[in-house]
């Protein structure tokens, strides 16, 4: 799995242009799912998520979560992660998780965001046309692949 976590003052997500799901301050969580991953990795990527000390403390350092002040997430997915740019310059899509791989991991990864102790998770809709408004602070952007983890 991919997840970009960016920091934001603020951010929403309309969903076919239908009504503004929106945060105060936190973060927003692009996911993307593989074609190889599995629902076992979605806990401690939600829990990582949900706390990287990327707030500051008194000191102005990185060291504070969005769990630990009390702030919110908006929860997105993201195929597009998943692009392949090896050849051409039209990505290939083909890594990307399908349904239902896609949709079960996508809907476990916000249930255990819920469960983290976050204000509030809001979320987009799974595979629908959405637009996403953000004030990304800092600004602050990280990017998680579990991938990563597996050589670790």
């Amino acid at each position: 799995m991919r997840a970009v976590i960016q920091r934001v003052l603020r951010a929403s997500v309309s969903v076919n242009g239908g009504e503004p799901q929106k945060i105060e301050q936190g973060i927003v969580v692009l996911l993307g799912v593989k074609d190889t991953d599995t629902t076992e990795i979605v806990d401690k990527l939600a829990q990582k998520c949900a706390g990287l000390r990327i707030f500051e403390d008194e000191d102005g350092k990185l060291n504070k979560s969005a769990v630990e002040l009390g702030y919110s997430a908006l929860v997105v997915s993201n195929f597009t992660l998943y692009g392949d740019t090896k050849k051409g310059k039209r990505p290939s899509f083909i890594a990307a998780a399908k349904p239902p791989l896609s949709i079960n991991c996508y809907n476990l990864f916000v249930e255990k965001m819920k469960q983290s102790g976050l204000a509030m998770v809001q979320t987009g809709e799974f595979g629908a046309d959405m637009q996403i408004e953000l004030v990304n602070d800092g600004p602050v952007t990280i990017v998680i692949d579990t991938d990563e983890w597996k050589s670790n």
